[in-house]
């Protein structure tokens, strides 16, 4: 493992931890958890595909990019939740919305494969299903410390 590689992990180690200890108040949401979770997030999948300075500068706009768009999918079958759309709308939208998402992910697929190879593309969704797992495991452990 380099030595880059090693500060990548050890920095992700050190903000995932911090995210489980700082405590808001009862109810109220930290603002800069999502600040924190973002650059976790970075410095995690950095490390995942080992990526190089070059390859960095120019996935990450790609991603965050990708990621605002999926994002902005999943919000309009929440907000329709939100609203009190029917089951049958609701059932609808979330097709549409899958459908979206897999016309999102094929395009920009072809996006960050001239920035990164197809290896590194196959690494990068396995890193943040991990990724996703972590974090929710140290939300977990926060829970049990509050109980």
């Amino acid at each position: 493992m380099t030595h880059r590689n090693i500060l990548l992990l050890l920095l992700t180690f050190i903000w995932l931890p911090a995210l489980a200890q700082e405590e808001p108040a009862e109810g109220v949401r930290d603002p800069r958890g999502g600040e924190r979770i973002r650059a976790a997030h970075a410095a995690y999948i950095t490390q995942r595909l080992e990526l190089t300075s070059a390859e960095a500068e120019k996935f990450w706009p790609l991603y965050r990019e990708y990621a605002g768009k999926r994002r902005s999918l999943r919000q309009q079958l929440r907000d329709a939740r939100m609203k009190g759309a029917d089951e049958k709308t609701l059932l609808e939208l979330d097709l549409q919305i899958k459908q979206q998402e897999l016309d999102l992910e094929k395009d920009y697929t072809g996006r960050f494969q001239k920035v990164i190879d197809a290896n590194k593309l196959v690494k990068l969704r396995q890193a943040e299903v991990d990724f996703r797992k972590l974090v929710l495991r140290q939300v977990q452990q926060r829970q049990r410390r509050r109980r």
